[in-house]
């Protein structure tokens, strides 16, 4: 836990220091970043601000030492030198950028974490206008359908055991499992957790849509080792057979579907697609988005996992009373 709060101390000090092109003093710091705030001295502060400043250098983040005010540089500032750690502008093709587009659909929100948040207001509350353009991505979330998603993920980073009931695939009987999470990892279109089951005392792959209730840790200290040779993917691979693959038949308008018509391997403008595809289910969320400028042609379970879904947003904004 607490290699996950220095990391979290790191973080919101990166952001503070990124989020202005001003040079901000220690005061400044301190009040922004939570974990300084909490410091219990002045000298404890110092002691923690000291050791963080080394170690993003040593992380090859280019913290600086300057003035905030050319008159009185007697009170040493900081901040990121960003030509030294900035991308260089990047040019991508249409081609890339579809491929970016398919990647982005795991990251449905580039946002801060509430720490950071904090951090943001704090430094506005003493002056200092934060640059939001520079902060576009510092913490993408994953957003998933499966509740279980956000406490698994937070227990195998924390290294906490855990146990919760989970709905076997073969008889759809559930039991109670406990585990030492080692990771999290998405394969075949659903996500699976990689652990230690310490009932039966054995690596096992868990889907996470089978988790049948909430999230418990256990209080427990991990007692086997993450293995340093660890391939999660591969490991669920072997214990998982792959969806058969079919072909779905779409009508697409206009330029619409430019991630389909590249999966298809279809021209740019290509009114009628042929895309391969596994999972009935993640390919219908993707249709689905698309609207009325797509229209599934074939097979029947995928237009009617696509009316579902349609159905579904209807009804949810459906006014109070309102004929169904």
């Amino acid at each position: 836990m607490a290699a996950a709060q220095r990391t979290e101390r790191l973080l919101n000090l990166v952001i503070a220091l990124l989020s202005t092109r001003r040079w901000l003093q220690k005061a400044q710091i301190r009040q922004a970043v939570p974990q300084y705030a909490e410091a219990r001295s002045d000298e404890a502060f110092d002691r923690m601000f000291e050791r963080d400043k080394e170690e993003l250098r040593d992380l090859g983040v280019p913290l600086v030492t300057g003035a905030a005010d050319a008159w009185f540089d007697d009170e040493p500032a900081y901040r990121v030198d960003r030509e030294a750690w900035e991308l260089p502008a990047i040019d991508v093709t249409p081609a890339e950028l579809a491929v970016l587009g398919l990647a982005a659909r795991v990251w449905q929100q580039a946002s801060l974490a509430g720490p950071a948040s904090r951090a943001l207001v704090k430094l506005r509350a003493l002056g200092v206008e934060p640059d939001d353009a520079s902060l576009v991505g510092v913490e993408p979330r994953v957003r998933t359908a499966e509740p279980a998603f956000g406490p698994l993920y937070a227990a195998t980073r924390d290294k906490a055991p855990v146990a919760f009931a989970y709905r076997t695939g073969s008889t759809g009987e559930t039991a109670r499992r406990t585990v030492e999470p080692w990771a999290i990892t998405s394969c075949y279109g659903r996500w699976y957790l990689v652990g230690y089951d310490l009932d039966r005392r054995a690596p096992r792959v868990f889907r996470l849509d089978r988790v049948a209730s909430g999230i418990t840790r256990t209080g427990a200290g991990a007692t086997e080792p993450v293995p340093a040779d660890l391939d999660a993917r591969a490991l669920v691979r072997g214990r998982t057979s792959a969806p058969a693959e079919r072909t779905a038949s779409l009508a697409l308008t206009g330029s619409a579907g430019a991630a389909l018509r590249l999966r298809a391997g279809a021209p740019a403008d290509a009114q009628q697609v042929e895309v391969p595809f596994a999972d009935v289910e993640e390919l219908a969320d993707e249709v689905a988005g698309l609207g009325a400028d797509v229209r599934v042609l074939a097979p029947p379970d995928l237009a009617e996992a696509v009316v579902a879904r349609w159905r579904a947003v209807l009804a949810a904004h459906a006014a109070p009373g309102a004929a169904s």
